[in-house]
C-alpha cells in the first residue's frame, strides 16, 4: 500500500518549508529616523545640534558605543568605566586609571545635562563640540590608548554594529565621524531634573528646616559688613536650573607659584586664563566625589571649608572670591551642615537608576 500524506501532515510540511525559506532570506535593515523624545521637565529648552538631531536609533548606537570595551586597546575599558551611572556618570577615583594602569591628569567630569552647556567641553574646554569630546579619550594613551582605525576595524567585524549604523545613518559604513555623532546623541540624552529640590520647586515636597536654611545660605550673597545677613554666595558660580554658569573660573585652589595645572590657559595660551577650569553643575554633587579638577577634596565638608577659609589669592582669582579672603565666608558649623543638607537635595535618584541610560548589552 502506497504511503499517504494526510492533510494535517501536508499542512505541517508546507509550514515548515515556508519557514525554512523565510529563514534563509536576509533580514532587511532600514534607516530609521524616528525622533528620540527628550524629557527635561523644568529645564529650559536644550541645545541640540541642528546637524545631529536625536533619533531613537542614533541614541541607541551611541549607548552601545559608550558601553563598548572594544573602543579600548585591550578591550578592558569603555567610556562607562570612568563615567558610571550610579556615580552621576563620573568616577570615584581621584584620577582615573587607563588601560596601561597609568593615572590621568584630571578627575573625570560628570556626564549629564550636557545639552545645556553652550561652550567647549572638558575641564579646560579643549573640545569645541561634544562630538569632539567623545573621541579624544579613545586615542589618549593615558585612557583607552587605541586608534580610531583599529576601533573601526573591530566594529566592522560585528554584524550587529553594521546593522545598527544602517539603522542610525542609512548605511553600514562605520566611520569615526559617525561614531562621534552617535556618542554625542547618547550623551545629550542623559538628563537629570527629578531631584528633591525639583519637587520642592514644583510644590510637590517640602524641604526640612536645615535644608531650607542651606538653600537660603546657598542663594544669599556674602556680606562682610553685616555678618548676620551674609550667605555663602554659591549662586555666583552655580546658578540657574542647572546649577552652573557655563564659564571657566579660578576658584582659589592654589597660589600663583603653586599652579600645577594651568587649565584653560593651556588651550587659549592666554595667561589671564591661568588656573581657570570649567564650572561644573552641582546637580548630583553628593554622589560625584572626589571634587575639583584634580580630585583633591574627598568630601563636601572639605569643599565647603575651602570656600569658607581656604581661598588662595592669585592674579586670575575670581573677583567675588577675592572679596572673601579677608574674613572668609563667616560660616558657622551649623551653616556648613545646612549647606551640605541642601546639596543632598540635588541628588536625582530617578536619573541615577534610569534604565534608559544603562548598558544595552
Amino acid at each position: 500500500m502506497a504511503n499517504k500524506i494526510t492533510l494535517p501532515a501536508f499542512i505541517l510540511f508546507t509550514i515548515i518549508m515556508i519557514w525554512a525559506c523565510e529563514k534563509d532570506e536576509p533580514q532587511v535593515i532600514e534607516h530609521d529616523v524616528t525622533p528620540y523624545v527628550l524629557e527635561y521637565g523644568p529645564l529650559p529648552p536644550p541645545n541640540i545640534p541642528t546637524d545631529n538631531p536625536l533619533t531613537q536609533q542614533g541614541v541607541l548606537l551611541g549607548k552601545m558605543l559608550f558601553y563598548e570595551p572594544m573602543l579600548s586597546r585591550d578591550g578592558s575599558q569603555s567610556c562607562a568605566s570612568c563615567h558610571r551611572q550610579p556615580d552621576g556618570f563620573s568616577d570615584t577615583l581621584r584620577l582615573s586609571v587607563g588601560v596601561q594602569g597609568l593615572e590621568g591628569t584630571r578627575q573625570a567630569m560628570p556626564l549629564f545635562n550636557l545639552a545645556w552647556h553652550s561652550n567647549d567641553f572638558f575641564w579646560d574646554g579643549r573640545a569645541e563640540f561634544l562630538r569632539d569630546q567623545a573621541l579624544l579619550p579613545i586615542e589618549d594613551e593615558l585612557e583607552m590608548d587605541e586608534t580610531l582605525d583599529n576601533v573601526i576595524t573591530k566594529l566592522n567585524a560585528v554584524q550587529n554594529y553594521k546593522d545598527q549604523f544602517t539603522r542610525a545613518f542609512g548605511s553600514e559604513d562605520i566611520t569615526s565621524e559617525r561614531m562621534a555623532l552617535a556618542i554625542e546623541q547618547f550623551m545629550l540624552s542623559i538628563v537629570s531634573y527629578q531631584s528633591k529640590f525639583d519637587r520642592y520647586k514644583a510644590g510637590l515636597e517640602q524641604l526640612t528646616e536645615s535644608e531650607e536654611r542651606g538653600r537660603i545660605l546657598f542663594e544669599t550673597e556674602y556680606n562682610q559688613f553685616f555678618p548676620e545677613q551674609s550667605g555663602a554666595d554659591c549662586v555666583h558660580c552655580h546658578g540657574g536650573t542647572n546649577f552652573e554658569n557655563d564659564q571657566y573660573m579660578n576658584n582659589g585652589l592654589d597660589n600663583e607659584n603653586d599652579f600645577a595645572d594651568l587649565g584653560r590657559a593651556l588651550v587659549t595660551m592666554n595667561p589671564n586664563d591661568n588656573a581657570k577650569f570649567k564650572v561644573p553643575s552641582l546637580r548630583n554633587i553628593a554622589v560625584t566625589p572626589p571634587y575639583m579638577h584634580d580630585g583633591r577634596f574627598s568630601t563636601l565638608e572639605e569643599v565647603i571649608e575651602h570656600y569658607n577659609t581656604g581661598i588662595k589669592v592669585s592674579p586670575t582669582l575670581d573677583f567675588a572670591l577675592l572679596n572673601t579672603t579677608d574674613t572668609g565666608l563667616l560660616l558657622t558649623e551649623q551653616d556648613k551642615q545646612d549647606l551640605i543638607n541642601f546639596l543632598h537635595t540635588l541628588t536625582d535618584d530617578v536619573f541615577l537608576n534610569n534604565p534608559e541610560y544603562k548598558t544595552p548589552f
